[in-house]
């Protein structure tokens, strides 16, 4: 799993990622990520991969939320 930066133009996927939400209402904006979810794991391929992805992120939610 990387953890550093490894996107070409980040900005760029940033502000591609907020356009696509762009007057979505909310649970239209949680469908989009999560298929954006589906289809980039699919590209990854490992499962082993995905989930220390996973929980990666779920490491840095409980970090967020013990603030």
């Amino acid at each position: 799993m990387k953890l550093d930066p490894f996107i070409d133009d980040p900005d760029a996927f940033y502000a591609a990622l907020v356009a696509a939400n762009e007057g979505l209402a909310e649970e239209q904006s949680n469908h989009l990520i999560l298929r954006l979810v589906f289809l980039l794991a699919n590209q990854v391929g490992d499962a082993a991969v995905i989930n220390a992805c996973v929980a990666e992120a779920a490491k840095f939610l409980e970090m967020e939320t013990a603030r």
